[in-house]
């Protein structure tokens, strides 16, 4: 076994110096609502806390589509990287900025003129309504500036530059956090906001990381040579296709999965908010060690495009299942931690011993599906980065809306299982997607060595 696992060590270094940082970046994403949703369920209750629970569970699709689409630069920089086509990066940077912002503004009107009818026919409890409501539309317009953030980040993360975006995402969680506790609680002679206050903070963290990671780009002597044809007018069409090929199967898959999660969190609100608020504390939970997983899924698409653009098949595979490896490794530890800590872990969220309680047996349920969460994003990433997009599109949305979301309805709505019976189908979903997917890399990597050889 040491033998055979000794030919991936240079890999387990190179993947792992690559993923650390972007992990602690991709944690920000989840940090803004996990820490979002620990100061109102401190601060406003279990009815703000289900508040919480149902915006962003509204709000999931629309921050898919448009984090898909920002995702799709990073494996066109790679590759062109590899091949050392440094002016075509520059390019790809300002068509992929202004797509961005008319994504971000579009999907800002959606919200803002769709969603905000649409969440009062989801048979919720009027409360939880009254205070989703404005928390929904300040996320709205904050979709605005994460994807100019995201613009910036995966152009540098494209390049293999992962540090600073952890910097600035680090400090600016932070900051969301000090900001929020103020304005929630009311304090220095504000007036206590409530579930508002986490909006407004949430729009002034992700304001400020714009600023700051466009600033690094623009400014640092490492993008020189990169961003010599940048110009934000020089919009191409062939550029936005290659752009919206990659990025919308990204989007899609993003959605099929983060809309399955949704829904099941609006099946759980028609049990009732109690269970809604227990729902939304796990899936924080789960939802940060996704995130990691999904770190080193961003890296994993970052090393297997480099190799894929440079036609280097052999360092291709090995450095992908290495990365198999690290994610596996990973989640199992996350999957100790859920399963020792459940009766804890809830305790940061709230008081409420009868959401405390559901929400701990749904930690065990989480600890279970750590595996086939990390394994599913770590393979999207690999065949991302090789350019292979349509298939594994096609087999989320038969993981999640095929096998997941019907199985969760079935068990928790129509058997009566109630809010684990939803997490159970969740579960098979996940194992689908995991299975599927590895078997999706073997084929095509397998195919590739060959032509290779036979070439």
């Amino acid at each position: 076994m040491n033998l055979n696992l000794q030919k991936y060590k240079p890999y387990y270094k190179d993947s792992l110096g690559l993923a650390i940082p972007v992990v602690l970046s991709q944690v920000g994403h989840t940090l803004v609502q996990l820490s979002d949703t620990i100061i109102v369920g401190q601060f406003a209750g279990t009815d703000a806390l289900a508040g919480v629970s149902l915006s962003i569970s509204t709000f999931l699709v629309p921050l898919a589509i448009g984090l898909g689409i920002s995702y799709g630069i990073t494996p066109l920089i790679a590759q062109h990287n590899g091949r050392e086509n440094f002016a075509e990066c520059g390019k790809l940077l300002s068509n992929s900025l202004l797509l961005n912002i008319l994504t971000g503004l579009v999907l800002f009107s959606v919200v803002y003129g769709v969603m905000q009818l649409f969440i009062d026919k989801l048979h919720q409890d009027v409360a939880v309504v009254a205070q989703a409501k404005p928390f929904l539309l300040l996320l709205s317009i904050s979709i605005i500036p994460l994807l100019i953030f995201d613009a910036f980040k995966q152009f540098a993360q494209g390049l293999g530059f992962t540090k600073q975006a952890m910097y600035i995402t680090i400090v600016g969680n932070i900051l969301n956090i000090l900001v929020g506790i103020v304005l929630v609680k009311g304090m220095f002679g504000i007036k206590p906001m409530g579930i508002r206050g986490v909006g407004y903070s949430t729009l002034i963290d992700r304001c400020l990381m714009a600023i700051a990671m466009g600033t690094y780009v623009f400014r640092s002597p490492a993008f020189k040579k990169y961003l010599s044809s940048f110009k934000l007018i020089n919009v191409q069409w062939i550029r936005i296709k290659q752009l919206l090929k990659i990025g919308m199967p990204v989007a899609l898959q993003a959605t099929f999965e983060l809309s399955a999660f949704g829904g099941a969190s609006i099946l759980i609100g028609t049990i009732g908010p109690v269970q809604q608020a227990a729902h939304q504390i796990a899936i924080s939970l789960a939802s940060m060690t996704y995130m990691m997983a999904s770190g080193v899924s961003s890296a994993a698409a970052v090393k297997s495009g480099n190799y894929f653009g440079a036609g280097k098949h052999h360092h291709l595979r090995l450095s992908a299942i290495s990365n198999y490896h690290i994610v596996i490794g990973f989640m199992c530890v996350t999957a100790v931690i859920f399963a020792v800590c459940n009766q804890w872990l809830p305790w940061m969220y709230t008081t409420d011993r009868q959401v405390i309680q559901i929400a701990a047996q749904l930690l065990i349920v989480a600890a279970f599906f750590q595996l086939f969460d990390g394994t599913q994003v770590v393979g999207l990433g690999i065949l991302r980065g090789m350019g292979d997009v349509n298939k594994p599109t096609v087999i989320t949305f038969v993981s999640y809306w095929i096998i997941g979301l019907p199985i969760a309805y079935l068990l928790g709505i129509q058997l009566n299982w109630g809010v684990k019976g939803v997490w159970y189908g969740l579960v098979c979903g996940l194992m689908a997607s995991s299975i599927m997917l590895f078997i999706r890399f073997h084929k095509i990597s397998h195919s590739n060595q060959s032509k290779l050889q036979a070439g």
